[in-house]
């Protein structure tokens, strides 16, 4: 006699040619088996769908029903045979017969839930078979320059909506089946946007900004619920902000810089000394202040133009930059009048720094020839406000000047 099939084999074989709806998901919800009918169903291969959360045939108002299904397992607690709401893979809803029951072990215990289901209403996207509303709802959704977004508990996207961002286009239903912290490929768990989605399970909705592939996003992350209030996943909405950050920086740097030289302008740097000032009241270390005049840049203009009196005032700028450091502020002041703001600077440091652009100009090959005045105020030594600073700073540069009055020289 030959020997009998498997149960294994047997089920194997009818999810394999059923013609009904067949697919059975374990008590976490996982889904494990998947026939050729449920596939012309709900539009998921039998590869695209195995691993993934059974509430992702879901719509968003029906979560909880799979919280019920699993719940009611045991005692079998279920309907023989009722009609529900499902997601076909393309987002549209479908209505489905279903009849469930559960896949028990040889001691009697429930290991999984069996379900077949047959198609009462096809999906249809046509205007005739889609409300008004919802179809003006899901194009707008699908043209959305943002991307919205639905997780179960586990972080497994199960719904996308928008058309992405930027040069990164998404389409609906692209993302379901991924999870959060790959799709965005998170180094950190403990930080954005991923942590973010954490709290959301626990009820804590967030509003941030994030940077992803070079563009900037503002999103918001919050739990979502079923319809008894029960946190079921997470929702959120990402839209991408790029344009208008790169415009809100355009705007602060030419209200805060020089049109001409690129430096600082004389606003930006009475801010940065004032805050440099409380510094350093609080930690007691010097810094420095250098005034610098362009002499005789009214000469320059009247015999050179002033193309060239504008070019004098650049490659002065472009001197005080290379002896900057990075942590340090210069600025033109107004004028033919020029800043530095010099952190952590004592006097040897800051009469260093005022040699170097001295002699940098004195080198420079390009026509015509010029020289500065500098004036030094260093905290604490020559006050302990910004406006004794300048003041200090000025003094000293009106004596230089009017000393070296007559050794500059204008070359054509």
């Amino acid at each position: 006699m030959p020997p009998s099939p498997r149960p294994d084999d047997l089920l194997t074989a009818i999810l394999l040619w059923s013609g009904d709806a067949l697919l059975s998901f374990a008590l976490d919800g996982t889904i494990q088996a998947w026939s050729r009918g449920a596939a012309e169903v709900y539009g998921y291969s039998d590869a695209e769908i195995k691993g993934q959360p059974f509430a992702l045939l879901l719509p968003l108002e029906e979560k909880a029903v799979s919280i019920e299904l699993l719940r009611g397992a045991t005692p079998g607690e279920w309907a023989p045979s009722e009609s529900a709401d499902r997601l076909h893979k393309d987002g549209s809803k479908i209505r489905v017969r279903v009849q469930r029951t559960a896949v028990r072990n040889e001691q009697g215990e429930p290991i999984a839930i069996l379900e077949k289901g047959r198609l009462l209403a096809k999906h249809c996207k046509s205007p005739a078979r889609v409300p008004l509303g919802e179809r003006q709802a899901r194009t707008s959704l699908e043209q959305m320059p943002a991307i919205l977004w639905t997780t179960d508990r586990s972080l497994r996207i199960t719904s996308n909506w928008g058309c992405g961002w930027g040069t990164a286009k998404v389409k609906s239903g692209e993302l379901v089946g991924r999870t959060v912290d790959g799709y965005l490929k998170c180094g950190d768990l403990h930080g954005a946007p991923f942590a973010h989605h954490v709290e959301a399970l626990r009820g804590v909705t967030a509003h941030f900004e994030y940077r992803h592939q070079n563009r900037d996003f503002e999103v918001h992350v919050g739990p979502l619920r079923a319809a008894d209030g029960e946190i079921v996943g997470c929702i959120g909405v990402g839209l991408d902000i790029t344009e208008r950050k790169r415009n809100e920086e355009q705007a602060l740097y030419q209200a805060t810089h020089d049109a001409l030289t690129g430096l600082a302008n004389y606003g930006e740097f009475a801010t940065a000394l004032e805050r440099e000032v409380k510094r350093a009241d609080r930690s007691n270390h010097p810094f420095a202040v250098l005034l610098l005049d362009l002499d005789d840049l009214k000469r320059i203009n009247d015999r050179l133009g002033h193309l060239v009196g504008n070019r004098a005032l650049q490659r002065l700028a472009e001197v005080m930059n290379r002896h900057c450091r990075s942590t340090d502020l210069a600025a033109r002041y107004g004028g033919d009048e020029f800043a530095v703001l010099l952190i952590d600077a004592d006097p040897a440091m800051a009469q260093q720094i005022a040699g170097r652009v001295e002699n940098e100009l004195r080198k420079n090959r390009e026509g015509p020839a010029f020289t500065v005045s500098i004036g030094i105020g260093v905290y604490p030594d020559d006050g302990r406000t910004a406006q004794e600073l300048l003041e200090a700073a000025d003094q000293q540069l009106y004596k230089r000047k009017k000393g070296s009055r007559n050794e500059g020289t204008v070359a054509g």
